[in-house]
């Protein structure tokens, strides 16, 4: 971190020869006009009679608290602005006209004749000087403030408190400022001798004054008002800084916390912005995906239809090519038939709840269903679901459509001689619903592919007929209600589908989510 340098300074010197012990704080422009507004906001919250001596930069947020003096600071006795030629602590600020709220304010408020703006020269003493100075009979208080210079060697030995919201501001921005060594005064004698010393530094400098008071009735105005002796003690005056100080950083807590709010809220919506993004996505790359999937058949269908056509046809060509028909039909209303059930299955997602399911009133007859289909292939098919194992939580027609999708799975990929076994058994809370097969099984690099859309594991029969979205429904489906599926298989061993369903609970939230997402 670099250090900075204190400069010579008439302001600093006024308040340090007045009292040894001042030390000054390094401190951030941020810093600096927080504590300036906690001043004022005492001030006009407790309505103090006061003559304010004020000189700030000609930024637009610092000329908002003169604004606020003009127009909340009926009470005032006086009003002091010092101003010299443009002197920015931000850069950004340095483009900005300086605003005339105060002088049109001034033109119709009871302070103008209270007012009184000192134009000091541009080679004035108080260049790079910032103050505001108050007294009253019951109040006294004195910030001045200097510019450093920023260097790269170690830190000097002006005290430097942390501020994490200086620092948040430093970050924000993206630019190094010069820091500020900033005196806070609030003993009374002390506030007295130092604005003494600063009427007497106008007085030796050549300053133009815009107010109905001339320059030598307005320091005896000051002379007279200095001399008035306290009524209020600094312990009540410290306790009201100190009041007002944690009111000010509360409502930067507070107005933080908005902001971080609404900075999350930003990233919520940009990540639903993304999802939906890709869901349209998705949806078009599935669209497509169907289109092409559809043309297939049918490409196949209409080539099979012109050659049955040829008049120089042979009986098997003939036949072959009504196989081929047969075929493709079969597989053209296997995709249809799979379509219509994911919109069927994702309408019913949006209006219905999950609901408790006995494992034993769904695989028996499933299995019964398939049975005729098993045996015409010379496949055993059988299971073993115990009446005992508690309900699962899902949707009647989800469950039978996953046990169908892995029992004419197994029997599909199953040769003559093989076995199917459908068993369960819980497991905590899910309930393993195992698809055990003696088939063809699926090659190592080809697993994590079988539940991708429209994907066929390529057989050794050739017969890749089929849709290739049951495995990919079943994956949705187990999504939907909170389940998985996993698979184990090796060429010539078989596959094993473990299918993990949650046991029904109380409360268990409705089944909104969209199949085919």
């Amino acid at each position: 971190m670099p250090s900075a340098i204190v400069p010579e300074s008439p302001l600093y010197d006024l308040t340090t020869a007045v009292d040894q012990s001042a030390n000054a704080l390094q401190i951030s422009p941020q810093t600096f006009k927080s504590m300036v507004g906690v001043l004022l906001d005492v001030v006009l919250d407790q309505q103090v009679p006061a003559w304010i001596w004020v000189k700030l930069p000609k930024g637009e947020s610092w000329q908002m608290e003169v604004d606020r003096l003009v127009t909340d600071g009926d009470r005032l006795k006086g009003l002091c602005l010092l101003r010299s030629a443009v002197e920015e602590l931000d850069p950004t600020e340095a483009s900005r006209p300086a605003t005339s709220f105060v002088e049109s304010m001034l033109l119709e408020t009871e302070l103008r004749n209270a007012h009184t703006t000192v134009q000091l020269a541009a080679d004035t003493a108080l260049k790079g000087e910032f103050l505001v100075a108050v007294w009253a009979p019951g109040f006294s208080a004195m910030l001045t403030a200097q510019r450093g210079r920023l260097r790269k060697s170690s830190l000097t030995e002006a005290v430097t408190p942390t501020s994490e919201l200086s620092e948040a501001f430093q970050e924000e921005s993206g630019e190094r400022r010069a820091p500020l060594f900033a005196q806070f005064q609030f003993e009374r004698g002390v506030v007295q001798r130092s604005i003494q010393q600063l009427v007497g530094l106008l007085a030796s400098e050549s300053v133009d004054l815009v107010g109905p008071t001339p320059y030598p009735q307005l320091q005896a105005d000051w002379t007279s008002a200095l001399a008035q002796t306290a009524t209020q003690s600094e312990l009540d005056l410290a306790s009201l800084l100190l009041g007002k100080h944690i009111q000010r950083q509360e409502e930067l807590w507070q107005r933080a916390m908005v902001h971080r709010k609404q900075a999350e809220l930003v990233n919520v919506l940009q990540l639903q912005n993304e999802e939906l993004t890709n869901t349209v996505r998705s949806k078009d790359e599935f669209i497509s995906t169907i289109g092409q999937e559809l043309r297939t058949p049918l490409t196949n269908m209409k080539t099979a239809l012109t050659l049955l056509n040829s008049p120089n046809l042979k009986p098997p060509q003939r036949q072959r090519y009504m196989e081929l028909l047969t075929k493709e039909c079969d597989r053209q209303s296997s995709l249809i038939g799979s379509l219509l059930d994911l919109v069927s299955l994702d309408q019913m997602a949006e209006r219905k709840t999950l609901e408790p399911i006995k494992l034993s009133d769904v695989v028996p007859g499933v299995v019964s269903t398939y049975q005729p289909l098993a045996e015409e292939k010379g496949v055993r098919l059988a299971y073993t679901i115990p009446e005992d194992l508690p309900a699962v939580a899902n949707l009647g027609a989800w469950l039978r459509q996953i046990v169908v999708n892995l029992i004419h799975n197994g029997i599909k990929f199953t040769p003559a001689g093989g076995q199917v076994w459908v068993r369960a058994k819980q497991q905590g809370d899910y309930i393993q619903l195992e698809f055990k097969d003696s088939g063809i099984g699926v090659p190592v690099n080809e697993i994590p592919k079988i539940f991708d859309r429209f994907y066929r594991v390529r057989q050794s029969n050739g017969d890749d007929s089929g849709a290739g979205l049951g495995l990919t429904i079943v994956q949705q489906l187990l999504l939907r209600c909170g389940g998985s599926i996993s698979v184990k298989s090796r060429p010539n061993e078989g596959s094993i589908f473990n299918v993990l369903l949650p046991v029904y609970q109380v409360n268990v939230p409705p089944a909104f989510e969209h199949l085919g997402d």
